[in-house]
């Protein structure tokens, strides 16, 4: 589960701040018309946030999520935002939907390819 590769922890959460940051102010940024689409991208940008503050990594501020929790998380977090257009009835709208799935998948590929273990322990 926790592969290694190429993208260091560090980077992974500054992404995560990044991303979660997008989240919260992409309503206005991008003008959303939907109030549902509003709503889930302050709320998935919060927990995100959260995510990536509670998580035992370099970047995390409480450490309390351990990285093999960050990671089980980032998964479902990335299916979720994927699926979230169309379960919350704005796939109509390009600019959400277009975010939504654009970062779900950015997400996926950024976990995938993020060296959760550091490299002493990554033969263990």
């Amino acid at each position: 589960m926790l592969r290694q590769g190429p993208i260091p922890l560090f980077v992974h959460g500054v992404i995560e701040y990044a991303a979660g940051i997008l989240f919260v102010v992409a309503p206005w940024l991008l003008d959303f018309d939907s109030g549902s689409a509003r709503a889930v991208s302050i709320v998935i940008g919060i927990v995100i946030l959260v995510i990536a503050a509670a998580t035992d990594a370099p970047t995390g501020l409480s450490r309390t999520i351990p990285i093999k929790g960050h990671v089980v998380l980032d998964f479902v977090l990335a299916i979720a935002l994927i699926a979230a257009p169309f379960l919350f009835g704005f796939s109509d709208e390009t600019n959400p939907t277009a975010l939504f799935v654009t970062l779900g998948i950015v997400h996926l590929l950024l976990t995938i390819a993020t060296r959760f273990l550091p490299r002493a322990s990554a033969s263990a």
